[in-house]
């Protein structure tokens, strides 16, 4: 499986694929996407180093695991999506925002109620309503 098919895929297809658990691969790729560290994605995702590496070996993360990589990837693509490109995406989720105190948006996003806020901002960017 790859990222694309995760963005595609149908809610039903999403929930299987939680409860089955996401292949590990993908978060090799969102890695490379966001250009930064396997330690940083570790701490954003609030898994331990050694935790992903027992799931890089078993090839897939357990159901609560998944659901933080999916929350992540819901964050990136909404930023993609009003930003334009993976670069311009990337720097934005990794630089301060005064929205959140100074905290990066991908920082931010390390919960569910924070990713909502940092895809609120951003559906508000998208239209032209600037954070104060």
């Amino acid at each position: 499986m790859h990222a694309a098919q995760l963005k595609t895929a149908k809610t039903d297809q999403v929930i299987n694929l939680l409860k089955e658990g996401l292949p590990t691969n993908l978060l090799d790729e969102l890695r490379q996407e966001l250009e930064v560290s396997e330690n940083a994605l570790s701490n954003i995702l609030l898994i331990p180093q050694r935790t992903l590496n027992r799931r890089r070996a078993a090839g897939r993360f357990k159901t609560d695991e998944s659901e933080r990589v999916l929350r992540l990837f819901r964050v990136y693509n909404k930023a993609l999506d009003v930003l334009g490109t993976q670069a311009k995406a990337a720097r934005w989720l990794k630089k301060p925002a005064r929205a959140f105190g100074g905290v990066t948006p991908l920082n931010y996003a390390d919960t569910e109620p924070g990713a909502q806020e940092v895809i609120l901002l951003l559906e508000r960017l998208d239209h032209g309503v600037f954070p104060g």
